[in-house]
């Protein structure tokens, strides 16, 4: 498996202060040492890499994660890596490293990173 987090720099030269956060979370957790790549989505550069990988991902909001799940070439008939992608932080570190589910926060999390969500 190969994580990529990428992180946002804002078009006045800030950096996001979710990413912020995000960063400081995974660190704090010990999670950051799992991450393979750090990758910055510098607005002010829509030719920078974070940018790309966003618009090909089809994301609209950082931070982010890609996750590139290896395969074994004996066991699969896949071309390359299945490639999954979070938006939300508390879902990736359920699904990639077993943290507990805490569905209110999860919840939270997406709805701030959709506003446009409605509830039910």
């Amino acid at each position: 498996m190969r994580i990529t987090f990428v992180k946002k720099i804002l078009a006045d030269g800030q950096p996001c202060r979710k990413c912020a956060d995000v960063e400081s979370r995974l660190a704090e957790s010990g999670q950051m040492s799992h991450i393979d790549r750090v990758v910055i989505a510098d607005e002010r550069d829509p030719a920078s890499e974070g940018m790309r990988l966003a618009m090909l991902h089809d994301v609209v909001k950082a931070p982010f994660f890609i996750v590139e799940h290896t395969t074994d070439k004996q066991h699969s008939d896949e071309d390359g890596p299945r490639i999954t992608v979070y938006t939300v932080y508390l879902r990736f570190v359920r699904d990639v490293f077993g943290g507990h589910r805490d569905n209110v926060a999860e919840a939270r999390e997406a709805m701030r990173a959709n506003p446009d969500l409605g509830l039910i």
